[in-house]
């Protein structure tokens, strides 16, 4: 397949790195302005990647999109000129909220939603290392994208294992309350994961589980907080030593997804009418955090 990778951070490195071993024809598009960009996946050689082709996104049967979330919009808005119609466009991201903007913008593209927990890591602009080998989902979220099943086999052959998810929503949203419990409250208090395993963090864990069961079971989710709290739980311990996203954005006072995660969940609970005052309090934490950055 031809595909062209939008935003090759340590996900999107990681998936380019692995697709073209696997024998696509891979390209970037970044922000940087190079015709070329070297890429080297742990101790493999680097790979010369063709950056900001218009012919090769033109020509791209798959467009794979691991932008921050907030990037999004506005990067597919810009290229979109550029897109061929029967693109397959697919997000991976943290965060929701992306997919309904992309479907209307992008109106006749297949849509694909995909989420990872394979471990990535930057060392420099350069060098991935991949540091943790996870599950993907795929999904279609518009009718055109509901018959991409296929793709489940492009990327399994790449980097296994991969399952195509005709509940992707279910599994976004799994993931979304995993992101809710854990961004906010590494990033508030500078601390890696494992660390919210103390007792300090317990009751402020479970009240953003049981608001955002309510929200998921309104939403027509199977769950509840019990499921969700063993969820948490598992993830706070097995990535003990990693460093959230948001985390890592609020140190180096970057923009973080809070709008996406629980900015998205709080808007999905006052459509719904529930109250979600735990998590209102995060994020006006972290939104205070990055205004006081201006």
């Amino acid at each position: 397949m031809n595909i062209v990778v939008l935003g090759p951070g340590a996900i999107g490195s990681l998936w380019a790195s692995y697709l073209h071993h696997a024998g696509h024809s891979v390209s970037l598009w970044s922000r940087h302005t190079e015709s070329t960009i070297s890429i080297q996946r742990d101790e493999h050689a680097p790979i010369q990647f063709g950056n900001r082709s218009k012919h090769a996104l033109e020509h791209a049967d798959l467009l794979l999109v691991t932008l921050k979330a907030p990037q999004v919009e506005d990067a597919l808005s810009e290229l979109k000129p550029l897109i061929n119609k029967d693109t397959v466009v697919t997000l991976m991201h943290n965060g929701m909220g992306t997919a309904e903007v992309v479907s209307e913008l992008l109106i006749d593209n297949p849509l694909v939603l995909a989420t990872t927990t394979h471990g990535a890591y930057r060392k420099s602009s350069h060098h991935v290392l991949h540091t943790g080998l996870g599950k993907t989902e795929l999904g279609g979220y518009n009718s055109t994208g509901k018959r991409c099943e296929f793709l489940a086999e492009v990327f399994q052959h790449a980097l296994p294992q991969v399952v195509w998810n005709p509940s992707i929503l279910d599994a976004l949203w799994n993931k979304l309350a995993i992101n809710c419990a854990i961004n906010p409250l590494t990033a508030m208090h500078r601390v890696a994961n494992g660390e919210l395993a103390q007792s300090q963090y317990q009751d402020t864990l479970q009240s953003v589980i049981n608001e955002v069961t309510l929200v998921m079971q309104a939403e027509g989710i199977d769950t509840n907080s019990e499921m969700l709290s063993q969820s948490v739980a598992q993830v706070i311990q097995a990535t003990a030593k990693n460093l959230s996203s948001m985390q890592q954005d609020i140190v180096h006072q970057r923009q973080s997804e809070i709008d996406f995660i629980t900015g998205y969940l709080i808007e999905k609970a006052q459509q719904h009418k529930i109250a979600t005052p735990v998590n209102r309090s995060l994020y006006d934490a972290i939104k205070n955090i990055e205004q006081g950055w201006n």
